[in-house]
């Protein structure tokens, strides 16, 4: 029992969320060196050497130099067991951050220091928000021309109404940088482009009174700056409160460049120190504490061929409580059936390490014959809990698809129920009509793109697409309803899911308005629990 208790006190689960291009996957890789776990980074664009982003394994991704899925790493660091949840930043995906968010303790936001807080970033820090989950700014890109850390930290705090407290601070910026202050140290780093991570930079011990030490470090004139800086955060920026941060109301900052892999290992550092050991979790109306010794876990994201090499779909959960023992029986509360978790695994984007033993705040995979869904709980079944479902949102770009290959059906049946199971498309179909078309919802286009390339490379079925104008969906609250007696304009469709649910396709807010006026008691919903 001290032994469980001890391995969950050293667990850090969190995800690293940005806009696209801010340096989040490079960021990701520079604390994976640290760790061990990998000893060479790649480059997302393939600028530097021909290797890709560990993080980035789907082929597509490879080639359009972004991350489309979410990714799990696990390493370790000074004592610390590090779980790290690399999530998509381009919008299109935002779906599936949400539910990486789910799983997460904590999230870093990387923030672009000539961009500021970009438009994706701005969404993803409402999701954050919603679960008051502790939230760490890394400012990339201080070795490039920025904005003032000042226009910087105010944007934040204006944007998202929190607090920001900057750990560190910046000294000048792009062909001016030369490094960085520890506030709590009283510490310069100092930088050099050169520096790529060969070895830990050694900080030099400043008194910020000793001219001749500084004049010699940054120059007389960002000496002066530095100074006034630093004076003016002590009197007038906000103080520093754990709690606060541990309630997402206070956000430290931390200045550096992910590329030159300057500043991270300072702000690995510090975020271990400030950081939660694994979280409570809510279950109906109880909490579960992650040290009760009984395990329980949830399921917040399904793959499907993650691997050519494994042709298999992978189930990822979020241990919640208690110690996870390969070969035990659990209970999957959905399917109400006790079961064996299959080849359980831990991950490194797509190299897999079979385990006997996790513990709460860990992220396992485990083989999916097809039972599991996006938010189902598995336990012991002497302690039944059950966590809440995950949200399903509803989609916004809405297009017919059909095979090219009328000898096909099996293989696209398959591949489209998959591809859904795991929550990147939603499927409909229109009852009774015979039509073997699909309608397939999704948040952005990008969505579509990697659906025909996945159809294609994994189950060898080339598809048409026909883009439909609908723009909104609802869910219809309630079994008793009959959709095809309901009064819809002619250019509303009425159609169900992949699980039998009746939802119907509007072409604009004024339908929606018209099905809800001319239909007393008809409810609507914008989203459906799983």
């Amino acid at each position: 029992m001290a032994d469980m208790k001890k391995e969950i006190e050293r667990r850090r689960t969190f995800a690293i969320i940005s806009h696209p291009d801010a340096g989040k996957t490079t960021l990701t890789e520079k604390l994976l060196l640290y760790g061990g776990a990998i000893q060479q980074a790649g480059s997302v664009k393939g600028k530097a050497t021909a290797r890709h982003a560990v993080s980035d394994w789907m082929e597509l991704e490879k080639q359009r130099g972004i991350s489309i899925t979410s990714s799990v790493m696990q390493f370790e660091y000074d004592g610390y067991c590090i779980n790290i949840l690399d999530t998509p930043g381009h919008q299109d995906f935002s779906e599936d951050t949400y539910r990486t968010l789910m799983a997460a303790d904590s999230a870093v936001m990387v923030i672009d220091g000539a961009k500021g807080i970009e438009p994706q970033t701005r969404k993803l820090f409402k999701i954050c928000a919603m679960r008051n989950i502790p939230i760490f700014t890394f400012i990339n890109k201080m070795d490039r021309e920025a904005r003032s850390p000042y226009d910087l930290m105010e944007e934040l705090e204006n944007e998202f109404g929190i607090g920001t407290y900057p750990m560190n601070w910046p000294i000048g910026c792009g062909s001016d940088f030369k490094g960085v202050y520890d506030r709590n140290k009283g510490e310069i780093l100092a930088f050099s482009e050169r520096h790529r991570g060969a070895s830990k930079i050694q900080a030099t011990e400043i008194d910020l009174n000793d001219d001749a030490a500084l004049d010699e470090m940054i120059g007389e004139k960002l000496k002066n700056v530095l100074r006034d800086d630093i004076e003016l955060l002590d009197m007038a920026g906000n103080e520093f409160d754990l709690q606060a941060v541990h309630n997402g109301k206070l956000s430290p900052v931390f200045f550096g460049s992910a590329l030159n892999n300057f500043g991270v290992e300072l702000f690995l550092e510090n975020f271990l120190r400030l950081t939660t050991a694994p979280l409570p979790r809510l279950s109906g109306d109880s909490i579960v504490d992650p040290f009760d010794p009984t395990f329980s876990a949830f399921v917040f994201k399904i793959q499907a061929n993650m691997n050519k090499a494994h042709r298999d779909r992978i189930a990822f959960m979020r241990i919640c409580s208690g110690k996870f023992q390969r070969d035990k029986e659990y209970f999957h509360m959905q399917g109400g059936k006790s079961l064996r978790l299959a080849q359980p695994q831990q991950l490194m984007a797509d190299d897999r390490a079979i385990i006997d033993e996790a513990y709460a705040g860990d992220i396992i995979g485990v083989f999916d014959p097809g039972i599991f869904s996006i938010g189902d709980t598995i336990c012991e079944r002497s302690n039944k809990v059950q966590f809440e479902g995950i949200p399903t949102f509803a989609p916004e770009i809405f297009s017919a698809i059909e095979r090219t290959d009328t000898m096909k059906r099996k293989q696209f049946e398959k591949g489209i129920a998959q591809i859904a199971q795991e929550g990147a498309i939603q499927i409909f179909h229109e009852p009774y009509t015979g039509v073997e078309e699909v309608i397939v919802g999704v948040v952005g286009v990008l969505q579509l793109e990697v659906l025909e390339y996945r159809l294609k490379t994994e189950y060898g079925v080339d598809i048409r697409r026909r883009d439909l104008g609908y723009e909104h969906v609802r869910w219809i609250v309630g079994d008793d309803v009959k959709p095809d007696e309901l009064n819809l304009t002619s250019d509303t469709k009425w159609v169900q899911d992949f699980k039998g649910r009746n939802l119907l396709l509007f072409t604009n807010p004024w339908n929606i308005t018209w099905a809800l006026d001319k239909n007393p008691g008809l409810e609507l919903m914008e989203f459906s629990k799983n």
